[in-house]
């Protein structure tokens, strides 16, 4: 059977992941509507993930223990700047900001991975590439319809300027760390090492954590917890950092941070179906212009992919 390109399966891999972390909010509102901490939420989330990925990432190493010591570091990196940092961040922010305008400045992840790759790699943008950041952004601004939002709050501002670095370092992360290193090993590793620091910050009091074990509002249905929480953790954490990680390591930070924008546009629809919020006509345009600056960087990536040795499988077949 002819396998797609690997540009065509990194774009569905993108997309699918951008779906899948747009559940988290839907999820776990149900939790802290209930009486759930922000912190304890994610803890549950990614400390579980973790857990779920552990036998999968065991048997993608097949034993090669010195891999997984080799990136000990970089792993460790993934956990606290893509999964700690950006979590945390964005959770402060929206103490002080709208949870709209909070969203909108850690996106900015995707001009500060074009500006690192240009400062710190040389990878100048090129025209298409501007073009795309300056619509995408406009069409992000649109989907969040944030004409209304006031004067903003400056700590929040950098709380949210943190999730952004957070994020930046997600993507950059994700698409440099050794070939070798099987996408679910990074995944489980990088949420042990995030669930483990944010634990920590509970037991220090930085963090508060709080969780309800009783019967919770969902999509407008009394439900067990273990329903949100089941989704929180297989859907919005597993299925989407395995498909993210994936998918940065067939496109390249850059153009998986900017399909990573999608989320968004996921995010109001899943409002609309799961609970009835109608997307405006604004919120729509915005969500073509975003699609439409994903199609301009997409144009403005070079043709070239890396080669693979006959015999060796890329990146995506040893993260299963």
């Amino acid at each position: 059977m002819r396998q797609p390109p690997r540009g065509s399966a990194g774009l569905m891999l993108a997309v699918l992941s951008a779906l899948t972390f747009a559940t988290s909010g839907t999820f776990a509102r149900s939790l802290i509507d209930a009486g759930w901490s922000a912190g304890a939420a994610v803890v549950v989330r990614v400390g579980l993930a973790a857990l779920v990925l552990m036998v999968p990432a065991v048997l993608a190493l097949r034993g090669r223990w010195s891999t997984l010591r080799d990136n000990a570091t970089s792993i460790g990196a993934f956990g606290l700047l893509g999964v700690v940092l950006a979590q945390v961040c964005f959770f402060n922010a929206v103490r002080y900001l709208p949870v709209g305008v909070a969203l909108m400045l850690e996106y900015l992840a995707v001009v500060v991975v074009v500006g690192w790759m240009w400062l710190a790699h040389g990878q100048r943008p090129r025209r298409l590439t501007v073009v795309g950041s300056i619509v995408a952004l406009a069409g992000l601004g649109l989907v969040l319809d944030l004409a209304g939002a006031g004067r903003l709050d400056p700590v929040g501002v950098l709380w949210g300027l943190g999730a952004a670095v957070g994020l930046a370092g997600y993507f950059v992360l994700a698409g440099r760390i050794d070939a070798n290193l099987p996408s679910v090993v990074l995944a489980s590793g990088g949420m042990a090492v995030g669930a483990g620091a944010l634990l920590l910050l509970g037991l220090v009091g930085a963090l508060p954590l709080r969780a309800y074990t009783g019967t919770v509002d969902f999509a407008g249905q009394r439900t067990s917890w273990l329903v949100p929480v089941a989704g929180l953790v297989l859907v919005a954490a597993v299925l989407a950092y395995l498909t993210g990680v994936a998918s940065t390591r067939l496109l390249g930070a850059r153009l998986a941070s900017f399909v990573g924008l999608t989320e968004v546009m996921f995010a109001v629809l899943i409002a609309w179906l799961v609970l009835n919020e109608l997307p405006t006509v604004i919120q729509l345009s915005g969500g073509i212009l975003i699609v439409a600056g994903v199609a301009l960087v997409r144009l403005d990536e070079p043709r070239e992919t890396p080669t693979v040795e006959p015999g060796q499988q890329p990146a995506l077949a040893t993260s299963r």
